[in-house]
């Protein structure tokens, strides 16, 4: 058959542009007959002004803390496009942390939003600041237009409702505008300061998009554009990342509660694990019968898992990030559960607890665990207001040398092995033992050296302490008792004045608790 006799609608199929044939499946009308009826007959929609957001006020202060920085200059911060999964089909949409935490905007209302900061003179900005913020997204298209019932991404017979630009600005206390003025906003001006212009920071590699129309702007306003250094400006650019990051090492009292909102509903998680483990041990794939019960609770509670849940069973348990989760669950071995929920607000928990599949330690095990709990205990004991997030993990790691010292699996003494010029013992514990915690599991990421690792532990600050051992089936320098067995235990830890607080307490963490806890749930489920 040519393209002369494959035609449709007086267009052969041969010269329809790629992006629209995955539409030809939904034999869309598009008569006016069609197009005026589906633009008629509505209800209108009810005008209530949203009640002013609890995150509302804190998300000003943030943006204040980075206005303070950067006086002068245009900031740019993406929400980030849809991902495509598969053809025509998005992952689930979750905006860029630094977004969500300047905005206090969660879930999936706002993809290829952005939010700007425009420069004005000092002081008389948003709150006494130097910069008026503008956030620019995608409203809700009328139901007499077209996206409305033809727009798969966005219109609203697809995706349900959208927030208006006047019900955002009464929730969040932040101006908003139409996402077709934000080119204007960002381009407009762009050029060295003496002649007038205005430089840019942007958090890159959010929106590649943005990136384009902010590197097209720099090139076109360069004073010698075919000798500009664009490196020098991404330089420039990871200025504003990093003090993105670094805003977040202290959570303010909003984010704390969210914290806790998080591990409240991850500890149900583990319970119902643990609920779900006499299924697993007869599943051929009882990892995923564990991973599944947790994700049940994080889609119940909350947003979504903050990470890639990890259940890893018997030797799995020696993999650190073994996320594939298809192995059995055999009654005997230990099964080792790294799982957080995330917020509605996007903050997650982060926590591990290694149990036995049937409800009882061996010997081996117990030792095992016992060692592990012993490092925890000796880095929550370490990590005081004042001392150096370090610490934490040197108190750790210097518990797990005594112990394989103790058990004849270190091959040097104690104090050779913790010695920087030793480290035999990280062989059976190479991670580090804490992390910050927060918008995103490995929160702060971008935070200078002397603030995270040299930075001293602090009121307001969230943090992991998650020691652990892992000898892996083939590792010849242990006994063959000890093979195959992975432990880890993570709490959630929030430093106060007074010192540190477990938030994951409610979850037993001694070993005879553990089975006691176990005990009780498998005689609920039974009874």
């Amino acid at each position: 058959m040519n393209d002369a006799d494959n035609t449709q609608n007086g267009e052969t199929t041969a010269s329809q542009p790629l992006e629209e044939r995955v539409n030809n499946r939904s034999q869309r009308p598009t008569s006016d007959a069609f197009k005026a009826f589906m633009a008629s007959n509505w209800a209108s929609a009810p005008q209530v002004t949203p009640a002013r957001d609890a995150v509302a006020d804190h998300a000003a202060t943030r943006r204040r803390a980075i206005s303070d920085k950067f006086a002068g200059v245009r900031l740019v911060v993406p929400a980030g496009p849809l991902k495509v999964r598969s053809n025509d089909c998005d992952y689930r949409f979750r905006p860029h942390s630094g977004f969500a935490h300047l905005t206090g905007l969660g879930l999936d209302h706002e993809p290829d939003a952005v939010l700007v900061l425009e420069p004005v003179e000092e002081g008389t900005g948003d709150d006494g600041g130097n910069h008026l913020a503008t956030l620019y997204f995608r409203p809700l298209a009328g139901r007499d237009t077209e996206q409305f019932y033809a727009d798969s991404r966005s219109g609203e017979f697809w995706i349900g409702a959208r927030p208006t630009l006047a019900e955002f600005e009464a929730r969040l206390g932040l101006k908003t505008a139409h996402i077709d003025e934000l080119e204007m906003a960002i381009t407009k001006n762009v050029g060295a300061a003496e002649i007038g212009g205005v430089s840019i920071r942007l958090v890159r590699k959010v929106d590649e998009n943005i990136d384009a129309l902010v590197d097209t702007a720099r090139y076109n306003t360069a004073k010698d554009p075919e000798n500009l250094d664009l490196s020098e400006l991404d330089a420039l650019d990871e200025l504003l990342s990093e003090a993105l990051s670094e805003l977040r090492l202290l959570k303010d009292p909003w984010e704390v509660e969210q914290m806790k909102i998080a591990v409240a509903a991850t500890v149900e998680g583990f319970a119902d694990v643990v609920r779900a483990l006499p299924r697993a041990m007869t599943h051929h794939r009882g990892e995923r019968v564990v991973e599944g019960a947790f994700f049940a609770r994080a889609r119940e509670e909350g947003n979504e898992l903050g990470y890639d849940t990890i259940a890893a069973a018997g030797s799995n348990a020696t993999v650190l990030h073994w996320t594939r989760n298809t192995g059995k669950v055999n009654a005997g071995e230990l099964l080792l559960v790294d799982a957080g929920v995330e917020a509605d607000s996007l903050y997650t928990a982060d926590i591990t607890r290694t149990i036995p599949a049937n409800g009882k330690f061996s010997d081996v095990q117990r030792k095992v665990y016992e060692a592990v709990l012993d490092a925890a205990d000796a880095a929550f004991a370490a990590a005081q207001p004042g001392a150096k997030f370090r610490e934490v993990h040197t108190a750790a790691t210097t518990v797990l040398a005594e112990r394989l010292a103790e058990w004849g699996l270190l091959p040097v003494s104690v104090e050779e092995a913790i010695n920087p010029e030793g480290q035999q013992h990280r062989r059976w514990m190479p991670h580090g033992t804490s992390h910050h915690l927060g918008l995103d599991v490995h929160d702060c990421a971008q935070a200078k050296r002397d603030l995270y690792l040299d930075g001293v532990l602090t009121e307001g600050m969230v943090f992991t302490i998650e020691p652990g051992l892992y000898f892996k089936n083939e590792d010849l320098a242990i006994p063959e008792e000890y093979r195959g067995i992975g432990v880890r235990i993570e709490d959630d830890i929030l430093m106060t004045a007074d010192g540190p607080v477990n938030l994951s307490a409610a979850l037993p963490r001694k070993a005879d608790d553990v089975e006691t806890w176990m005990a009780g749930i498998y005689q609920d489920a039974e009874a």
